[in-house]
């Protein structure tokens, strides 16, 4: 019962994280000038617009410390005053980085509430915020792997130079294999990655 409490409370930092990745994806292209996410009703903060059963809902409930959505649909065609790749860059990075500003909000919050006297709430509140620092963090930095579909390779993508172009076609290619082997790797060295980020979170609230 533990255990399967534990999951639960994961799910509503988890939810939350990603739906502000999520909304964070189709803000900044609405304001590139691709309106297509708030369009499709995306631009949004309800989880359940965002919600994928598999990775936001199956694999938490599994034990999985991590989840996704589904990706926000962007079209750089409708970009405006920039180039096709800047935007992609743009908007693929405002996902990572929704994640960091709420890992730091929520360390914030957390140092504010520890100082308040012990109280029910206060406690559930901490309990929350305990685990949104460590997940906020490892959502930002895995979706920063410069591995295609991630949005770390969106972000290559709009960096990388012309001359490297062909070569980085074969790494998208291959880039779902890439990133089973980087989940199977991940899951192998569970341990290690998440006592690393165990001990950021804790210097972040102050432990």
């Amino acid at each position: 019962m533990d255990g399967l409490l534990q999951r639960l409370l994961l799910l509503v930092p988890l939810w939350l994280s990603l739906s502000v990745h999520e909304w964070a994806h189709a803000w900044t292209a609405n304001r590139l000038g691709d309106d297509t996410a708030r369009l499709m009703g995306r631009m949004r903060l309800d989880p359940l617009v965002h919600l994928d059963w598999l990775g936001t809902v199956l694999l938490p409930l599994l034990g999985v410390p991590f989840g996704w959505a589904r990706p926000v649909p962007v079209n750089p065609l409708r970009f405006k005053g920039l180039s096709q790749d800047t935007g992609l860059l743009l908007a693929a990075a405002a996902g990572p980085a929704s994640n960091l500003v709420l890992a730091l909000l929520a360390a914030l919050l957390y140092r504010l509430l520890a100082l308040l006297p012990a109280a029910p709430l206060a406690e559930a509140a901490l309990a929350l915020l305990e685990i949104a620092v460590p997940l906020n963090l490892a959502l930002a930095a895995f979706n920063l792997l410069p591995v295609p579909p991630l949005d770390g390779g969106r972000v290559v993508d709009g960096l990388i130079p012309y001359r490297w172009r062909e070569g980085w076609a074969q790494v998208q290619r291959v880039g779902p294999v890439l990133l089973v082997l980087i989940l199977v790797g991940a899951e192998l060295g569970g341990a290690g990655i998440l006592a690393g980020l165990s001990g950021c979170s804790n210097r972040l609230i102050g432990r």
